[in-house]
């Protein structure tokens, strides 16, 4: 079983541990926003309330952890950010998605990255976390560039994004010894 999540506090986010609370009519409507999901294979079907609270419902008693991102200003919930563990390799691989799209473009998704990554590094235990993205998504390879990420792979042709073949790129950190 993995550490228990608990909240993390950056400059200007909280990233809480998920609850019902954040299964909201926002929520459900950035994964149908075809702009917000354009680089996810969410892209491909329609969400409802109660099916994002069964996927939060998924996560509990797993080694598996889910935060929403909140701004500390305002309180408002921006985006989620998930881990998929792997406990006896001691493994992560993290996901993120900043759905309200006024914050996009102001560092909101690095800083909470930042913060699940260190923590999932340090208190969680974790030796590596990892992350893939399409090779289109510039903003998600930037997170992963400045958050110290190297690469770690590639998978040629792995999707159709739009109509046309794409690469996803795959990037880790790993914990100092």
């Amino acid at each position: 079983m993995s550490v228990p999540s608990r909240r993390l506090d950056s400059d200007r986010l909280f990233v809480d541990p998920y609850s019902s609370a954040y299964v909201t009519p926002a929520y459900v409507s950035w994964l149908n926003d075809p702009e917000v999901v354009k680089y996810s294979e969410n892209r491909y079907r329609t969400f409802t309330l109660e099916g994002c609270a069964d996927y939060v419902a998924s996560f509990e008693g797993s080694s598996n952890y889910l935060w929403a991102i909140v701004r500390k200003d305002s309180g408002q919930h921006i985006g989620n950010i998930n881990a998929y563990v792997d406990v006896p390799n001691k493994l992560a691989d993290v996901g993120i998605m900043v759905g309200e799209r006024s914050c996009w473009g102001g560092g909101y998704g690095l800083e909470a990255w930042n913060a699940v990554c260190t923590w999932l590094l340090t208190d969680a235990g974790m030796r590596k976390v990892t992350a893939g993205t399409l090779d289109t998504n510039i903003g998600m390879k930037r997170i992963m560039e400045k958050s110290g990420m190297v690469p770690d792979g590639r998978r040629v042709r792995q999707y159709l994004n739009g109509g046309a073949e794409v690469d996803i790129v795959h990037a880790a950190l790993f914990a100092t010894a």
